[in-house]
């Protein structure tokens, strides 16, 4: 038990000698993973990450840009999170479930954002369940928020966990792609289901 303490005490003094390494204009101290020199990254840093979500277009747009993380870094999809929004009409639900081959064609020919066909074929497949959900549970956000009794959930240092196990677990059997237990993790962080600003950060709660 003490060791444990202590490892996780040290950890928590090396993500706060990293965040003091960088050079924030400002003077606060966020995340080791924020890119001081990416304006959109500290926005969204700030603004966004780990602010609970219930609005179903937000939930909806967040699961889609999750999803095309897989294998990159959320950095690269913020930066093209806009021409993402174009691409998929706003992410406009009743539009992204009517999308056929044709526009699947046209999203892989978009040198805007992130071209790759399974990735896109998930996100259309992906939207359609989510409909599904809402009629199920009358909204996504119901859904989403009835894992934690609507509660917010405080851990750090994770990239899964149990929580995000069963959902991920439910979306697949449910038809979703590219849901892994990982990604999901990382989609209740962003939609603040998961609350995890590092020890350090002026967002540390």
């Amino acid at each position: 038990m003490q060791k444990g303490f202590l490892l996780e005490r040290d950890r928590n003094l090396v993500v706060q000698e990293k965040s003091r390494s960088m050079e924030w204009q400002d003077g606060k101290i966020r995340c080791w993973w924020a890119n001081p020199k990416n304006e959109r990254y500290i926005h969204y840093h700030d603004k966004e990450w780990g602010v609970p979500v219930h609005d179903d277009g937000r939930l909806f747009e967040m699961l889609v840009l999750e999803g095309f993380q897989a294998g990159l870094s959320w950095e690269c999809v913020l930066n093209k999170r806009e021409a993402f929004r174009l691409a998929f009409d706003e992410f406009d639900l009743e539009k992204v479930c009517g999308y056929q081959e044709d526009d699947v064609e046209r999203l892989m020919k978009n040198p805007e954002i992130i071209r790759n066909r399974r990735k896109i074929q998930a996100a259309v497949k992906n939207a359609g369940v989510f409909r599904e959900i809402q009629r199920e549970f009358q909204s996504f956000s119901n859904y989403l928020w009835h894992w934690t009794e609507g509660k917010v959930v405080h851990e750090k240092g994770k990239t899964c966990s149990e929580l995000s196990d069963k959902i991920s677990k439910d979306l697949k059997k449910r038809g979703m792609n590219f849901v892994g237990t990982t990604i999901i993790y990382a989609y209740l962080q962003a939609v603040g289901v998961v609350y995890s600003h590092e020890a350090g950060c002026f967002l540390e709660k």
